[in-house]
């Protein structure tokens, strides 16, 4: 029999917020200030200061002194500088598993594809992080996995600005479906290019 943990008031609520981050309903730029998220949720500020410390410990906001804790902004900028630094690790990762599939990525594929019209922005972030992830993981190496990790917060926070750029999701799916057939059919060097083209087109 499995035991299910329960969620705390705390946990609820920086659960609520991520997902409020993460599909870009809390836009970047915008502040959290407790007593608002206090009255909104109907929790005590304790609990609000809690989430928000959760979340900054995660990298989806950030505290500084004397202002609320709010949605660091990834500029465009930003999100070239961050595909710079994923295509050689991303490169490492593409001839490690060329000629293989990879089970996990296909899974979230398909969960990706199931997602419903209206699920949540923040559903599709998690389901394509668990796609590129399981491919990095794939690639056998722990240092590639950490270097690759660290990177993930900043990578999740670049996905909200792409929403308006799938308004179809069919089409991120399709897209992320080539990927994979590419990199199972290699040799190598396709492998590398597609990843390349894939890393390529979000930057542009």
């Amino acid at each position: 029999m499995t035991s299910l943990r329960p969620v705390s008031t705390v946990q609820a609520l920086a659960a609520a917020l991520r997902e409020r981050v993460l599909s870009g309903d809390i836009h970047p730029g915008a502040s959290l200030p407790e007593q608002e998220i206090s009255a909104r949720y109907g929790v005590a500020r304790p609990t609000v200061r809690e989430a928000l410390a959760t979340l900054v410990h995660e990298g989806l906001l950030r505290r500084e002194p004397n202002r609320s804790a709010y949605v660091p902004e990834v500029t465009p900028a930003d999100l070239a500088d961050l595909m710079y630094v994923r295509r050689p690790l991303e490169d490492l990762m593409a001839e490690a598993v060329a000629g293989r599939r990879v089970a996990a990525a296909e899974a979230a594929l398909e969960r990706l594809a199931a997602l419903p019209p209206d699920a949540p922005w923040a559903a599709v972030v998690g389901e394509h992080m668990a796609l590129h992830e399981a491919l990095v993981v794939a690639a056998g190496s722990p240092r590639l996995e950490r270097l690759y990790g660290a990177l993930a917060t900043e990578t999740r926070l670049g996905m909200v600005r792409l929403r308006d750029v799938y308004p179809d999701r069919d089409e991120l799916v399709a897209e992320h479906r080539e990927l994979l057939e590419t990199i199972a059919r290699g040799p190598r060097e396709a492998a590398r290019r597609a990843v390349r083209e894939h890393l390529h087109w979000r930057s542009g």
